[in-house]
């Protein structure tokens, strides 16, 4: 199964797909950190204990675009951090609607309506040492977004490995 999830994040991480928003994308030439997305049929293969509840969190999300940089190779500082805050509320038109702590992480969720629905999420989360950003196209209920940064953060070991092995063969 493990391989099958490799495979199923390899084969996602190479497929060539447009960003979310322009910030995500221009976020993600200017780095080097690591850029993997995650589709509906992705998130579902990561549900590999059938939790119903997952299944609810994700179920109106389209795909997800999740960058992962590291402050000190890219030297991304708390004025960057703050710099990409503002483009995603002022370039992107999203909204501020929470944010906090969790596991030493701080936390704030954006999201874009269009017609009184919401079209896009943007969960952004930083420490010491990283800053993390998931781009969902679609919608996420505001009390599972830490589940769902704390599933893929989780994964994100598989995600440096990827990293890792592309910058090898490459």
């Amino acid at each position: 199964m493990k391989k099958i999830l490799l495979l199923v994040l390899i084969t996602g991480a190479l497929q060539a797909a447009q960003a979310q928003t322009k910030t995500t994308e221009k976020l993600d030439e200017k780095t080097e950190g690591t850029s993997l997305y995650f589709y509906k049929n992705t998130l579902r293969m990561l549900n590999q204990k059938d939790d119903p509840q997952f299944d609810e969190m994700i179920k109106d999300i389209e795909k997800i675009r999740f960058l992962m940089i590291d402050r000190n190779d890219e030297k991304f500082s708390e004025a960057d951090y703050k710099n990409l805050k503002q483009d995603y509320t002022k370039k992107e038109s999203f909204e501020e609607i929470a944010n906090g702590r969790y596991e030493g992480k701080n936390f704030s969720i954006y999201v874009r309506e269009a017609s009184g629905k919401v079209k896009g999420t943007i969960i952004m989360a930083s420490d010491s040492s990283n800053v993390y950003v998931l781009d969902i196209l679609g919608k996420i209920a505001l009390d599972k977004a830490q589940s769902l940064f704390k599933m893929i953060d989780d994964n994100s070991d598989v995600a440096r490995k990827i990293k890792r092995e592309m910058d090898h063969d490459n």
